[in-house]
């Protein structure tokens, strides 16, 4: 069985830093649950991942698990290929989406469907997981597609 994903094989693997910090991002990507950073003492919602919290500078703030839902916020549609394993892949969406359900922090994703749809700031997505068990190093990636 082939498993089709949104943009080709070849792209490099996204992995966890050396130090760990993101591990529990992308472990819970594998495991279809979206994490992010909320500080246990200032309950400053954050991403990308840190050992400190942005706002008060407290160590290790807590990886709290949120609905894979958000509102496009900002994007874009790629028409030039910034790796070689993109060639022929163009035009793709990236999106900026922004999480209610965590203090409106923002990441970064594909907006699934067709290259040349409309996009609208400020519609609802859901997140999709896509999965790559097979790759060298394997890795599950949040997409969004409209809710």
């Amino acid at each position: 069985m082939t498993t089709k994903f949104y943009l080709p094989e070849g792209l490099p693997a996204p992995v966890a830093e050396s130090d760990g910090v993101a591990e529990p991002f992308w472990s819970g990507l594998r495991q279809e649950r979206l994490r992010v950073q909320r500080c246990a003492r200032c309950s400053t919602w954050q991403f990308g991942p840190e050992c400190l919290c942005h706002h008060c500078h407290a160590f290790d703030p807590a990886w709290v698990e949120i609905p894979a839902e958000g509102v496009i916020y900002s994007w874009e549609r790629a028409w030039h290929p910034v790796h070689p394993a993109l060639q022929s892949c163009g035009p793709y969406l990236a999106v900026l989406v922004e999480l209610p359900h965590a203090g409106r922090v923002r990441l970064v994703g594909n907006l699934l469907g067709d290259p040349v749809q409309e996009v609208r700031i400020g519609a609802a997505v859901t997140g999709q997981y896509e999965h790559h068990p097979n790759a060298a190093v394997p890795y599950s990636l949040l997409q969004w597609r409209y809710a």
